[in-house]
């Protein structure tokens, strides 16, 4: 991918991550338009910056708590158009929810898949271009936390392999190259989880994803 023309913004108290994420990005041609240790210096430099990307750790200072998630909810709220990508060491099951359920082009990613460098730019251009990612880890958290009676035990092995890749925002065809399968057989699939899960048939993918993450939330 090629992030030519795309001004993004770093924020992560650790100084040797986000000069790495920087360089990585630069490389990719992205501009960095600045990076932040903390979510006051966060939200300052998006309102005077205005970037279309920004990457964000969920814990921040002072408390390591929750600082900066709550700068990617005001800037989602001012700057509805400004990509949000959110990382994490750990998974964030319920604090990250609200957010990743609440709007486009907004993104969840473990640290550890940022080792991945294709992987990682494609989470960004997918935001980038409005979509949805939610990190699989999250998503087998979410199913592992289910009820004993939850709609989700009626699915197969592969359609819960396609329910994680619908949630990391993945097309039906991106599907079908992951899986190994055609794309008729994922359409198959999509239809069959739709139903079991008794969520509404849509073409938009966004929708799709935003839906399958609605359910796992109010679960």
């Amino acid at each position: 991918m090629d992030g030519s023309q795309r001004r993004v913004a770093l924020a992560d108290d650790d100084v040797l991550l986000r000069e790495g994420l920087a360089s990585l990005l630069e490389r990719s041609a992205y501009e960095i338009v600045g990076q932040a240790g903390d979510a006051s210096e966060l939200l300052a430099l998006v309102r005077d910056r205005k970037p279309e990307i920004v990457i964000v750790d969920i814990r921040m200072p002072p408390a390591h708590a929750t600082e900066g998630l709550d700068a990617a909810r005001v800037i989602h709220e001012e700057f509805p158009q400004i990509g949000i990508l959110l990382l994490s060491a750990h998974v964030e099951v319920e604090q990250a929810m609200e957010l990743l359920a609440g709007g486009r082009r907004v993104g969840y990613l473990l640290k550890s898949r940022v080792t991945n460098v294709t992987d990682f730019i494609e989470t960004i251009e997918r935001i980038a271009q409005g979509g949805s990612v939610v990190d699989p880890g999250l998503v087998q958290e979410l199913i592992a936390a289910r009820h004993r009676n939850d709609p989700l035990d009626l699915l197969t092995q592969r359609e819960r392999e396609v329910l994680a890749l619908m949630a990391e925002g993945r097309s039906n065809a991106g599907i079908a190259h992951q899986l190994w399968i055609s794309e008729g057989t994922v359409e198959k699939h999509v239809r069959s989880i739709l139903s079991r899960l008794r969520l509404p048939e849509t073409q938009d993918d966004h929708r799709r994803v935003l839906a399958v993450i609605a359910f796992l939330e109010a679960r």
